[in-house]
């Protein structure tokens, strides 16, 4: 087409001048469509049957998960040697570390993170659980895994969690955004969950790096457990609310701060703006326009 070659000039300009290219020459940057496709087979993993278009044959289940495992493995190994050889560029950027030790990280990593799905599957079912319990709505809890896209972000997040927690650059981030694209709830890898963790319709959830939640706790759509300043300088620091055990946060409720607890049992009504803690057992709701009340058990 006439005139493009100019464009072309322009663009390779471009990347001279403002990089944001995965650089040529060097260890390629994880492929977020590697990271989907690892999904599905880790998803497959926790919950057998569920994503497949033909019935699991129980007989072959042996054989299906020996040959599901390897083949995640040797793709998600791949991927994370990536993200490790990019993250020792990234601490340091001339210095130079062989290729094969990234490697032996990436095994070590990937045996590490598949050692722990059985106690992942251990905690899935108790978010299952809750949420099936949690929602009168629910009919069966096959239905709670087929259909609730709450259940997808736990799952998510408690897999990208183990590579948060091991410093893993990239890769964690990338899932949660993955699945934060499909849900509508955004989940940081840091965030520490408890167990029986349930998310109701969950659109618009937002819970931030370095929230703190604890057992039994159900959100509504809407909710955001955010922090009071996003300033560079207090990114090493807990900036985001502590959730007891016990607790309900109706929607629509904005919970901020590093400092604030939300105690053990309490009730957050729907459209709340909370920056200070909140004693156990209490009922916080908003009385009128310009009111906001508080009412202990």
């Amino acid at each position: 087409m006439p005139g493009l070659d100019k464009i072309i000039e322009e663009l390779l300009e471009s990347y001279r001048q403002d990089g944001l290219i995965n650089p040529a020459g060097e260890a390629n940057l994880p492929s977020k469509k590697s990271i989907n496709g690892i999904l599905r087979e880790l998803t497959e993993l926790a919950m057998p049957g569920f994503g497949e278009m033909d019935p699991l044959d129980h007989d072959n289940l042996a054989l299906i998960t020996a040959e599901r495992v390897n083949r995640a493995a040797r793709n998600l190994e791949r991927e994370v040697e990536k993200s490790v050889a990019f993250g020792v560029r990234l601490e340091n950027p001339r210095g130079t570390k062989p290729l094969r030790r990234c490697r032996a990280a990436a095994e070590l990593l990937v045996r590490d993170f598949f050692s722990g799905l059985p106690e992942l599957r251990r905690m899935l079912a108790l978010d299952i659980k809750a949420a099936f319990k949690g929602d009168p709505a629910a009919k069966s809890m096959e239905e709670v895994i087929l259909s609730y896209p709450g259940l997808e972000a736990i799952l998510v997040h408690r897999l990208a969690r183990f590579f948060w927690h091991r410093k893993v650059p990239l890769i964690p981030r990338m899932m949660s955004e993955i699945v934060h694209s499909k849900t509508g709830i955004d989940i940081h890898p840091g965030a520490e969950i408890g167990g029986s963790f349930f998310i109701d319709h969950g659109t618009g959830v937002v819970i931030g790096e370095t929230t703190v939640i604890g057992s039994n706790v159900k959100l509504y759509q809407g909710v955001t457990l955010g922090a009071l300043s996003v300033k560079k300088e207090e990114a090493n620091r807990k900036r985001h609310p502590t959730i007891e055990d016990d607790v309900t946060i109706y929607s629509g409720a904005t919970i901020l701060g590093g400092a604030t607890v939300i105690g053990r049992g309490s009730i957050i009504g729907g459209n709340v703006w909370i920056t200070s803690s909140i004693p156990p057992n209490s009922t916080v709701y908003v009385g009128s326009a310009d009111q906001i009340m508080g009412q202990r058990h």
